[in-house]
């Protein structure tokens, strides 16, 4: 019994030191847990690569910090003010020696420094750990040492006198020696000037120096808003090359971190000279030209002709354009189409155009004269005020043998067959037979005008009121919206014309019937000018398309400020 009770102690105490082990590993492990978190974050560390730096040499500024932490820990915006800044490079690491386990978070990034002088790396803060902040010397470049350069850059402008809104270019060029992977170029930006890149990069070579280049040259249109000086920063690039170390068939080579900064750019604006009046345009070249189609210099009355005017610019952007002030005089009508504007790069220079065209439509014979049209501008080449200009014209009108009256005119109805034949049988007979056949058949009508009145007076009482039109077009047929809409914008003028002539006859006045009595209905307005457009359709000596869609505008436009006038549609401004 005393053996078995000895056993039994011993197990029970087995037992407690079998766990005793667990729980000192257990109570380490937290220990270990809050020491590490009592360690973190000792040490924040910043570093330069090189002191004094260069004016437009790569300074090269790591920040290393012993604890995991998010990459945007660190904001280096406060660096902008002296340095042009690249992105920043981040790597992680975790290390675990004999136990004990460390980590980092590395942060490394370019600075090329703006001017000389001696500036300041303030000081980082990051889970209140705080760095020292370093002096830095940026001392001239002396320009020693270009051909040990493997990246550099050259940026530089046209011109660096300019007026408000004239077109500058202003290019910066990419010098590397060596297989340069991918990269980034800032883009430059300048508080009150327009800085568009014009086509793609051009990829080139040079030799420097004695040492061949490989470029790459991207340029800019700038375009100052507003007179003064101004200072355009130097452009800044950032990439990556492969390490030349002479073996071609290293598939495993290292990638290298390159970076480089141009140069400021200075220019002033001159503001627009006193007394220039007009659109203010500035250029090397401004000229106006014009097209007929088809093109002759005579025109038939009642025939629609295109006119083309195109105004041509050099070194000034599409928008820049202005309209022309066309006049014309009495005789003629115009309709002009929406003017287009482009742009496009020849010879190194941008080349703007505007294109204005219009149906000119002579409506009396005779002798046509076309003012001339004249646009001032400002070369910038002789600093002379200079007009662009169209000489005057004078064009000859010939009468229409297919129309007898002027254009536009209402329609007149063309007699038929049965017409003719009445007419010629009334003028066969003498006078006497004619008045004697008047009188008959004014006799007969005046009996059958009595009779239909004396029957409507007899059944008035049975039959329903009917209500009376006037005029076919209002009568059981009515205006479709929806075909009139799908004829105008496949341009079929025929139903296009049909149903708008019924809208017309439903809506402005019943006797409307034909398209030149809604003209002289219609108001001064789009609406007229495109229903102008369609009645012309049938005067063309050559049938040119006819475009439905702007009738179909103009008729909604129409209709809408209609619907605006109407009293009985405005809602209380007050409601009770």
């Amino acid at each position: 019994m005393v053996t078995n009770s000895k056993f039994q102690w011993r197990l029970q105490h087995r037992h407690q030191l079998l766990g005793l082990p667990l729980l000192s590993f257990l109570l380490v492990i937290v220990l270990q847990c809050f020491s590490t978190a009592a360690l973190a974050a000792t040490s924040l560390r910043v570093s330069v690569d090189k002191n004094p730096v260069m004016l437009g040499e790569e300074l090269r500024l790591t920040v290393q910090i012993d604890e995991k932490v998010s990459s945007a820990a660190i904001d280096f915006g406060v660096l902008e003010q002296n340095f042009q800044v690249g992105p920043p490079s981040i790597s992680q690491s975790m290390q675990i020696i004999n136990g004990q386990s460390s980590q980092s978070t590395i942060w490394q990034l370019s600075l090329f420094a703006k001017n000389t002088g001696k500036f300041e790396i303030p000081a980082f803060n990051v889970n209140n750990v705080t760095s020292s902040p370093i002096a830095i010397e940026v001392i001239p470049d002396s320009h020693t040492d270009d051909n040990a350069k493997v990246l550099f850059i050259e940026s530089s402008l046209s011109q660096t006198e300019l007026y408000v809104q004239q077109m500058a270019y202003y290019e910066v060029k990419i010098y590397f020696s060596g297989d340069l992977q991918r990269g980034s170029l800032s883009k430059p930006e300048l508080q009150s000037t327009t800085l568009e890149q014009i086509g793609k990069d051009i990829e080139g070579s040079e030799l420097v120096n004695g040492v061949r280049y490989q470029t790459i040259t991207r340029r800019f249109s700038l375009i100052p808003q507003q007179s003064g000086d101004f200072k355009l920063e130097a452009p800044f690039f950032n990439g990556e090359m492969i390490y030349n170390n002479n073996s071609p068939y290293n598939y495993f080579a290292k990638m290298k971190t390159v970076s480089a900064q141009g140069q400021p750019v200075s220019f002033t604006v001159k503001p627009m000279p006193a007394g220039f009046k007009g659109d203010w345009l500035v250029s090397e070249l401004v000229a106006l030209t014009e097209e007929w189609t088809p093109p002759t210099d005579q025109l038939v009355q009642g025939e629609p002709v295109t006119r083309t005017i195109t105004l041509t610019a050099l070194d000034l952007a599409d928008h820049q354009l202005p309209d022309l002030q066309i006049e014309l005089p009495a005789g003629v009508n115009s309709y002009a189409e929406q003017p287009q504007a482009k742009k496009a790069e020849r010879n190194g220079h941008v080349v703007a155009q505007k294109i204005f065209t219009s149906a000119v439509i002579a409506t009396q014979s005779g002798e046509l004269k076309l003012p001339a049209v004249r646009l001032p501008w400002w070369n910038s080449k002789t600093n002379q005020l200079a007009y662009a200009e169209l000489p005057e014209r004078t064009l000859t009108v010939a009468m229409n043998p297919n129309q007898t009256t002027q254009v536009p005119a209402p329609a007149t109805a063309v007699p038929g067959p049965a017409e003719e034949k009445v007419q010629s049988a009334t003028e066969a007979l003498g006078p006497w037979q004619w008045n004697y056949l008047s009188f008959a058949l004014l006799m007969l009508w005046l009996c059958t005008a009595v009779l239909a009145v004396f029957w409507r007076l007899q059944n008035s009482t049975r039959l329903p009121k009917k209500p009376v039109t006037t005029s076919p077009l209002a009568g059981e047929v009515k205006f479709n919206s929806k075909k009139f809409k799908a004829a105008c914008l496949s341009n079929d003028n025929t139903i296009a014309s049909q149903q708008l002539l019924r809208w017309a006859s439903q809506q402005i006045h019943p006797e409307i019937s034909q398209l030149p009595e809604l003209i002289k209905a219609l108001p001064e307005c789009s609406l007229r000018q495109e229903t102008e457009k369609l009645a012309y359709q049938a005067y063309q000596a050559l049938q040119i398309p006819w475009q439905g869609q702007l009738l179909f505008e103009a008729w909604s436009k129409y209709k809408h400020l209609q619907q605006l006038d109407s009293p009985t549609l405005l809602k209380p401004l007050y409601p009770e």
